[in-house]
């Protein structure tokens, strides 16, 4: 494990407890590196999947990572899922949950269930427009200087897409609407 902690370190940039939590276990060594294969991105998310959504799934079920029922494929096409920007995090999350539950592979549950990102700016717009005349006294108080509501009216936003909505874009569009 050694060995291959420091070659994890040196040939994929992890940090060095990223490496040791990684090759504790030479099943999760080998899971890992055919997830990076197959991913084709950086091992730094990769390692951050495994260490931290898939480690916490693990402790719910039973067996380990090779019985989980999760290919390392498909670890790497859900992250490139969010990397397309077809889902955020939050709903990527749920269809590895979904994923471990069901055994099936993330398009097929993304598309199953309808959780394909919002990112059509004028469709989000008419949300935000919406949310912002339904909240009058928060505008005039954004508008006076409490500024942390920023993140309220986008948890609104949010909200009201039943959380597909693109959070950079929302952020956006929310705080060009308020400072105008």
């Amino acid at each position: 494990p050694d060995a291959r902690s420091a070659r994890f370190q040196a040939s994929y940039g992890l940090s060095r407890l990223d490496a040791q939590v990684l090759t504790a276990e030479r099943a999760v060594a080998d899971w890992f590196e055919e997830a990076v294969g197959a991913y084709g991105g950086s091992p730094k998310e990769v390692a951050n999947w495994i260490t931290g959504q898939l480690f916490a799934l693990l402790k719910t079920e039973e067996g380990d990572i090779t019985t989980l029922g999760l290919r390392p494929a498909d670890l790497a096409d859900l992250i490139k899922l969010i990397d397309a920007g077809l889902i955020n995090r939050n709903t990527g999350k749920r269809v590895l949950e979904e994923m471990v539950a069901t055994g099936r592979p993330p398009a097929a549950i993304v598309e199953a269930q309808g959780l394909v990102q919002v990112s059509d700016e004028s469709g989000l717009a008419l949300v935000v427009e919406q949310v912002l005349a339904a909240n009058a006294d928060e505008v005039a108080k954004y508008r006076a200087g409490k500024t942390s509501l920023l993140g309220w009216f986008m948890g609104q936003v949010m909200k009201e897409t039943r959380g597909k909505a693109n959070p950079d874009l929302v952020r956006w569009l929310v705080a060009d609407r308020l400072d105008h």
